[in-house]
């Protein structure tokens, strides 16, 4: 296909990427033919799998508006895609304009798109980094220059860690994340987990991962529960992420056992 003009030389516009696909399934713009292709290959198998990113998008805007709410300041955003439609730093910042956001993904172009969505707003950033490298992200002048480790901060590891295989260790991930940030900071997880009676589904969905840059690693409550080891788990636990403090305004509303959000807070002591 034709390079568009907005997309960086040293991406590959003929693999799939998750980040782009996901931006495609919520109505944007910043995804290739071959993002496409794959996302309505998916819909083929799992006709709800758009509504699905909704309302994982729904479950972020709520998150952050409740921790905002709650006194957090500072979100540092962990794979966090391509950051238009709702994205955490509208959300933070329309709540009070003084929230500090940092966008991190390993994706050249979700990176290149967040640094001209974000043109001129002083408090947020998007930088490039790997989830796998918590020490890396945390050290990267453009995280220090906005996320004071010394103040709680919530880590958003929003629809990213079901891309990190178990050889990586999602959970020492979370650990470390966990390690760095000061008592009183949240870690917030959403993650696909295998719905119960559909399993033929999910392994549809997850053969068609397999073909992308990214595969998907699906695991259970319980497995995603103990990413979250060292932390107060705050109600109301590991729940699809429609049934985390839900609104009924929002437009998903109905049950989605298959992504799960789960969020927990570091105590002052342990």
């Amino acid at each position: 296909m034709t390079r568009p003009d907005w997309a960086p030389d040293e991406v590959d516009i003929d693999v799939p990427n998750a980040a782009r696909m996901y931006d495609y399934s919520l109505g944007g713009f910043h995804n290739f033919a071959v993002d496409r292709e794959m996302v309505e290959r998916i819909v083929a198998m799992a006709p709800d799998a758009r509504q699905i990113a909704v309302a994982n998008r729904a479950f972020l805007g709520r998150l952050v508006r409740r921790l905002v709410s709650d006194g957090v300041r500072q979100f540092l955003d962990v794979g966090s895609g391509i950051p238009a439609l709702a994205s955490t730093h509208e959300v933070a910042q329309q709540a009070d304009p003084g929230a500090r956001v940092v966008y991190v993904d390993v994706d050249p172009v979700a990176v290149a798109h967040g640094r001209a969505i974000l043109a001129g707003n002083p408090r947020a950033e998007a930088v490039l980094g790997d989830a796998r490298r918590p020490h890396d992200i945390l050290r990267d002048t453009a995280v220090t220059g906005l996320i004071d480790l010394a103040e709680p901060v919530a880590v958003l590891l929003i629809a990213v860690l079901h891309f990190v295989p178990d050889a990586d260790d999602p959970p020492g991930i979370v650990r470390r994340f966990r390690d760095a940030v000061a008592p009183g900071s949240v870690i917030a997880i959403s993650h696909g987990s295998p719905p119960p009676r559909r399993e033929r589904d999910a392994e549809a969905v997850t053969g068609v991962y397999q073909r992308t840059s990214t595969p998907l690693h699906l695991r259970s409550a319980a497995q995603i529960a103990g990413l979250l080891d060292g932390l107060d788990l705050l109600e109301p636990g590991v729940v699809p992420v429609t049934g985390w403090h839900p609104d009924p305004q929002d437009a998903e509303t109905e049950p989605r056992p298959e992504v799960l959000a789960a969020v927990g807070r570091k105590p002052a002591t342990r």
